[in-house]
C-alpha cells in the first residue's frame, strides 16, 4: 500500500467503497467534488500492486486554530491491516505542518473500533451531536485532539 494525493480521478474508485461502507450515508460525487474544490486536503491509500484505490481520508483544515477530519474510509476487505492507521497519521502530519494546534472529528457512537483508534491517537470525547449521521438518525460522539 501507498498512498498519494486523492486526485479527481479517483472519486468513481472511492464511490463502491463508499455505498458499502455507509450505505444511505454515503458521499455523492459532487460532495466529493466539493471537497477537492475547495481546497481540502485528501489522501488515497492505493494497492502497490494494482493501484486500486483502497482506502481514502480527508482533512478540511482551518489553521492555526483547527482542523476538521472529514472522513476515513478503508475498503472492507483491506481492514483491519493498518490502513485506516496509516491514513490517520497522514492527515495528523498535514496538520502538524500547518500549525493546527486543535484538530476534530465526528464518529458514530456505535463505531467502537474506530474510537479505540482515534483515543489510541490523543482525542478524547467532547460532545455529541444528536442525529448528526442521516437518514439513520445515529448520534455523532464529537472527540478532539489537542496539543499543547
Amino acid at each position: 500500500m501507498r498512498l498519494g494525493r486523492f486526485r479527481w480521478w479517483h472519486i468513481d474508485e472511492v464511490l463502491p467503497i463508499e455505498a458499502d461502507l455507509f450505505g444511505a450515508e454515503q458521499w455523492s460525487a459532487a460532495m466529493f467534488w466539493n471537497e477537492l474544490a475547495n481546497g481540502h486536503h485528501y489522501t488515497v491509500a492505493l494497492d502497490e500492486a494494482s493501484g486500486e484505490v483502497v482506502g481514502y481520508a480527508g482533512l478540511a483544515l482551518a489553521p492555526p486554530d483547527e482542523a476538521w477530519v472529514q472522513n476515513i474510509a478503508v475498503r472492507r476487505d483491506r481492514q483491519r491491516s493498518g490502513i485506516g492507521r496509516a491514513l490517520l497519521e497522514a492527515l495528523l502530519a498535514q496538520a502538524g505542518r500547518r500549525g493546527v494546534r486543535s484538530t476534530f472529528l465526528e464518529v458514530a457512537v456505535d463505531n467502537a473500533p474506530a474510537q479505540k483508534l482515534y483515543a489510541a491517537y490523543g482525542f478524547e470525547a467532547v460532545g455529541i451531536r444528536r442525529g448528526y449521521y442521516q437518514p439513520s438518525n445515529t448520534d455523532a460522539l464529537v472527540m478532539q485532539r489537542q496539543l499543547d
